[in-house]
C-alpha cells in the first residue's frame, strides 16, 4: 500500500511555518491574552502539513494546545476562505453537543496577523487517512464505520432554524445551485486548463438535473474519514474538522459525497473499490446507505446515481481549482501537486459513473 504511507506521511503532524505563511507571533499571543480565557504563554507556533485551502497552525503553550485557522494571505476569490462562517457553524454545533472542537474566539481584524482567523481547542485522538482503516480488526472497523454513519446522521438531524443557522445558506435548490456553481468555477478558471471528461460532465449534469428535494439541513460538504478525529481507543468520533464547504443544503447530497469512498479505488484519494469489504469488516455500500436511511427516517435515497456523479464532479472541480491556484502560485500545501495529479483519473471515474447511471 505505497499510497497509504504517502498520504499519511504527507498529511500527518506539523512542520515549521513556511515563509509565505509566517506572521507576528507576539501579536497573536497578545490577542489571545485578551480573547482566550485561561490563555497563558509562552506560545509556540507550527503549521499543520495537511489542508489545502485555509492555512492551519498548531499553537502550543505549557498548559494547552490550540488550533488556529486563517484566511490565506494574498489575493483570494470572493466568498472563499470564509473563516467567520466556519467559526459560526462550529459554535452553533458545539452548543448542541455535536462533536466539534471548542471554539474560543474569532478575529476579523486583519491588523493582528494579516488576515482573519479563529482559535479553537486541539482535540486529542487520531486521524485515519485511509478509508479501509488499516491496522484495525474487522469488528473495530465495522464499529468505526457505524460511528461515521451515526455522526453524519446526527448532523443532518438538526433543524437549522432551531440552532441559529437558519440563514447559513439558501434553503432550496441546493443541487441545482451547486452544479451551476462548480460548473462555472471549472469553466472560468482558465489557469487550471480544460479536461475533456469535465466538459462532458458539465453538459450531462445540466441535462439530468433531478427535482429539488425540498430538504434543508446543515451539510458539511467534505465528510470523509480524514476530516474527523477519532478517539484514541474507542470507535467514536471526537471532532469533525474542515467546515469550509459547509452550508445549508440537501442532506442526501452530503451523505452521497461521503459514500464516494465506495466508488473510489484505493490509489485515488482514499477508496474502497476493489477491496474485499466483508473480510475487512466494512459494511457494503447498500448496508451503509440502509443504516443512514434508518437513522434519518427515510425509505431510501432518490437519485443516488445522479448525486454520485455530481459529487465526483464537484470533487474534481475543487481539485481543478487547486490546479488553478498552483498555476497562480497561491496554493498553500506542499502536496497540492500530488492532489492535482488525481484530477484526470477522478474526472474519468465520474464520466464512467455517468454512463452507468440508472436515471
Amino acid at each position: 500500500m505505497h499510497g497509504t504511507m504517502d498520504r499519511t506521511t504527507a498529511n500527518s503532524g506539523t512542520r515549521e511555518v513556511s515563509e509565505r505563511l509566517r506572521f507576528d507571533e507576539a501579536a497573536l499571543a497578545g490577542w489571545m491574552e485578551d480573547h482566550v480565557s485561561g490563555f497563558s504563554g509562552p506560545l509556540t507556533v507550527n503549521q499543520f502539513k495537511g489542508g489545502q485551502s485555509n492555512p492551519t497552525y498548531k499553537l502550543d503553550t505549557p498548559g494547552h494546545s490550540y488550533v488556529l485557522r486563517r484566511k490565506p494571505p494574498g489575493k483570494t476569490l470572493p466568498g472563499a476562505h470564509a473563516v467567520d462562517r466556519e467559526y459560526r457553524v462550529l459554535k452553533a454545533l458545539g452548543g448542541q453537543g455535536f462533536p466539534v472542537a471548542r471554539v474560543h474566539a474569532l478575529c476579523e481584524d486583519d491588523g493582528v496577523i494579516g488576515t482573519a482567523f479563529y482559535v479553537m481547542d486541539m482535540v486529542p485522538g487520531r486521524i485515519v487517512w485511509e478509508a479501509d482503516f488499516p491496522s484495525l480488526t474487522p469488528a473495530s472497523r465495522a464499529a468505526h464505520f457505524d460511528a461515521m454513519n451515526a455522526t453524519l446522521a446526527q448532523l443532518h438531524s438538526y433543524d437549522p432554524e432551531a440552532i441559529g443557522l437558519g440563514d447559513y445558506g439558501k434553503a432550496t435548490g441546493f443541487v441545482e445551485r451547486q452544479v451551476g456553481r462548480w460548473s462555472k468555477q471549472y469553466l472560468t478558471d482558465t489557469d487550471g486548463g480544460r479536461v475533456e471528461d469535465m466538459d462532458r460532465l458539465v453538459d450531462w449534469l445540466a441535462r439530468h438535473m433531478p427535482p429539488d428535494s425540498g430538504e434543508s439541513r446543515i451539510v458539511h460538504g467534505d465528510f470523509r474519514c480524514d476530516n474527523m478525529i477519532f478517539d484514541a481507543e474507542q470507535p467514536q468520533v471526537r471532532a469533525v474538522l474542515d467546515w469550509e464547504l459547509s452550508t445549508l443544503g440537501d442532506p442526501v447530497s452530503d451523505f452521497t459525497y461521503h459514500l464516494l469512498m465506495y466508488r473510489m479505488p484505493a490509489g485515488l484519494f482514499t477508496g474502497l473499490s476493489g477491496l474485499d469489504l466483508a473480510a475487512l469488516g466494512i459494511p457494503s455500500e447498500a448496508d451503509y446507505v440502509a443504516a443512514y436511511c434508518r437513522r434519518t427516517g427515510r425509505e431510501g435515497i432518490a437519485h443516488l446515481d445522479y448525486l454520485i456523479v455530481f459529487n465526483l464532479f464537484r470533487l474534481a472541480a475543487i481539485i481543478h481549482g487547486i490546479k488553478g491556484r498552483l498555476a497562480r502560485g497561491s496554493a498553500s500545501s506542499a502536496h497540492a501537486e500530488a492532489t492535482v495529479a488525481a484530477l484526470e483519473p477522478l474526472a474519468a471515474l465520474a464520466w464512467s459513473e455517468a454512463q452507468k447511471a440508472r436515471l
